[in-house]
């Protein structure tokens, strides 16, 4: 499987709402829930209106777009993340997968991901 790193880096943060938020740039991922409005995005692009952030997120992706009837596949990352201690925020999209680290951990995280057989586009 191919991983592809992204470059920049990314904020996890709760916002009021989204009229703020640039939801055509690229890499910009929402949830909403009855509890909360989150956003990912590039740490320079993070609006006004957050309410709570945690910046310092590195990001890399699963490479094409993935059939919803595979499985295991973010289950298989983020063992061999979290066997080397490594945490991660995961979000998903229609096509694909994103895998979060803290910037700290993310060379190292693709270190331990290329040595379990992953294929990284860096």
């Amino acid at each position: 499987m191919k991983l592809e790193a992204i470059k920049g880096e990314f904020s996890v943060c709760k916002v009021a709402d989204y009229s703020l938020t640039d939801l055509s740039a690229p890499f910009v991922f929402t949830g909403a829930t009855d509890e909360e409005r989150s956003l990912v995005c590039p740490t320079v692009s993070v609006p006004e209106n957050t309410t709570d952030r945690d910046d310092g997120w590195r990001a890399f992706r699963v490479m094409g777009t993935l059939d919803f009837s595979l499985t295991g596949i973010l289950a298989r990352l983020s063992a061999v993340l979290a066997e080397n201690k490594i945490g991660i925020f995961a979000v998903s999209t229609f096509n694909t997968d994103y895998i979060l680290t803290k910037s700290a951990n993310f060379d190292r995280a693709l270190a331990v991901l290329r040595a379990s057989g992953y294929e990284i586009d860096a």
